[in-house]
């Protein structure tokens, strides 16, 4: 008979966050995948827990995730834990849940917690949408989409959380104030650790203490203040003004172009394209 791959969440700071449930599974259990059996292991040692770890990170997960598979399917049952929270929310394992699917494998969550509901719970956010997003691309035009993706969310989704790395913080949040105004946002900073700082408000009125130690950030899309309200279209005049320069000299397509406006300006491409054929002299 196969095994069961338990997906497990961990502390994210306060070791006393553990489940029983948690605990009872990764002391039954034959091995760990874990995402870094050093920073594991304070945890296990922490609880009296004797189990073997393994470890299963982003650089070994194709490699590693089919052998665990096979001692699955061997009747042996494994944990699998990310450094903190709850395991494939922005940390490796997903490879390794899909084969375990796929070979008919039973996986079972064993649910704990996750910094972004941690932040969401204190929030005061009405969120009947609510979006992640990971990591923001450190740089490039996947940074310049990212930062696109989530200016094209604001008119749907409530409330969109991510997370981001301390050196970056201060430029993502100077990007979201360009982007899209001075919206209200949660900043947690190391939550549940002992310099846990947790600052809610308009962009503009929040300072950050010291930009160390994992960030998790939230934005209200639903309740915006006053100066995040800009106008979505300008003048027809300004907007053929506006196509024209973006397609001058074919720098770029007229298809590219009604596709950034759109976006730019929230209305359907095929509305800017009619506006654009109405207007006299349209360059369309």
């Amino acid at each position: 008979m196969a095994g069961t791959l338990f997906v497990v969440a961990t502390p994210i700071g306060n070791l006393e966050d553990i489940s029983a449930r948690a605990l009872r599974v990764l002391r039954e259990v034959a091995l760990i995948a874990a995402e870094d059996t050093r920073h594991t292991g304070h945890l296990l040692q922490r609880f009296g827990l004797t189990t073997r770890t393994t470890s299963f990170h982003e650089h070994s997960v194709k490699g590693k995730a089919a052998d665990l598979v096979e001692r699955l399917k061997s009747g042996e049952s494994i944990a699998l834990v990310s450094d903190a929270g709850t395991p494939t929310i922005s940390d490796p394992g997903t490879h390794l849940v899909r084969l375990a699917r796929e070979a008919g494998i039973k996986v079972v969550p064993v649910p704990g917690p996750s910094a972004v509901t941690a932040a969401l719970s204190v929030s005061g956010f009405e969120a009947p949408q609510f979006a992640f997003l990971g990591f923001p691309p450190s740089k490039g035009s996947e940074r310049r989409a990212w930062f696109d993706k989530l200016e094209s969310l604001s008119r749907i989704i409530a409330v969109v959380g991510f997370y981001e790395a301390p050196h970056r913080v201060d430029a993502t949040l100077a990007a979201i104030r360009r982007q899209l105004g001075d919206v209200r946002v949660v900043i947690g900073r190391e939550l549940t650790k002992f310099h846990e700082q947790i600052e809610v408000g308009s962009l503009d009125g929040l300072t950050l203490e010291t930009a160390r130690g994992e960030y998790t950030i939230l934005i209200e899309f639903g309740h915006q203040t006053e100066s995040s309200i800009t106008p979505r279209l300008p003048s027809t005049q300004l907007v053929v003004a506006e196509f024209g320069e973006i397609t001058k000299n074919r720098a770029m397509t007229r298809r590219q172009a009604i596709s950034q406006l759109s976006r730019k300006y929230g209305i359907q491409a095929r509305e800017l394209y009619a506006l654009l054929e109405a207007s006299k002299g349209s360059p369309v």
